[in-house]
């Protein structure tokens, strides 16, 4: 590993290392995907890793290509102690809106860990249900903390995998391109086209 990046990841773990040295073993980081789009789920993702982790290329996910997000998907899920995810689908996100549905996401996957964290570390949320699990809010917590980097990582592959299985339904949209982002073409689709099953109403009645 080359000295560049060995110095970035240990500046990434540098909060996690504090708690570990006040004795905290199972540090769990949480992050979401999909907040944005004007379709699909939001996907929350959470993971607990060990205090040896260190794998190479863990970033925010935004700072990472879909080919480098695949394989550190791979390597994190393969190393964490306990990871899950939690997905609140459109419909739900119409019902009580993105950030409820986000903090709805986040609670379905702490819940559905098989390793309870002893702390969570989450990106920007706050007024969230840990399951009474003790939790602390980082603003930019993606590009600050290896954990929260690596949950995003998570979040971000799960909720791809998602939405490039309904590009095949709905191909007219091309999903597998902007991901259910609101860019010129999608919002052109829906003129023509309408909205699809996947599309989240509350989003985007500007456009039809």
């Amino acid at each position: 590993m080359k000295e560049k990046e060995e110095k970035r990841l240990n500046q990434l773990k540098e909060y996690e290392k504090n708690l570990y040295e006040e004795g905290v073993k199972l540090i769990a980081g949480i992050d979401e995907a999909g907040r944005g789009p004007l379709a699909g789920p939001v996907v929350v993702g959470v993971v607990i890793l060990r205090e040896t982790s260190f794998i190479e290329g863990i970033n925010d996910s935004k700072k990472i290509s879909e080919a480098k997000r695949e394989k550190l998907y791979e390597e994190i899920t393969n190393e964490a102690v306990a990871w899950s995810v939690g997905i609140v689908d459109e419909t739900r996100i119409d019902e009580i809106n993105i950030l409820n549905a986000t903090k709805e996401a986040l609670t379905k996957a702490i819940s559905n860990l098989k390793i309870k964290p002893e702390i969570i570390l989450v990106d920007a949320l706050d007024k969230i249900d840990t399951l009474s699990i003790p939790y602390t809010s980082i603003i930019k917590g993606d590009a600050k903390i290896y954990s929260i980097a690596a949950a995003s990582i998570i979040a971000k592959v799960t909720r791809d995998r998602i939405i490039r299985s309904y590009d095949k339904i709905y191909p007219e949209y091309e999903f597998i391109k902007n991901k259910g982002y609101g860019t010129a073409k999608h919002i052109e689709a829906i003129k023509q086209y309408g909205l699809c099953p996947i599309h989240r109403k509350s989003f985007t009645k500007n456009f039809i």
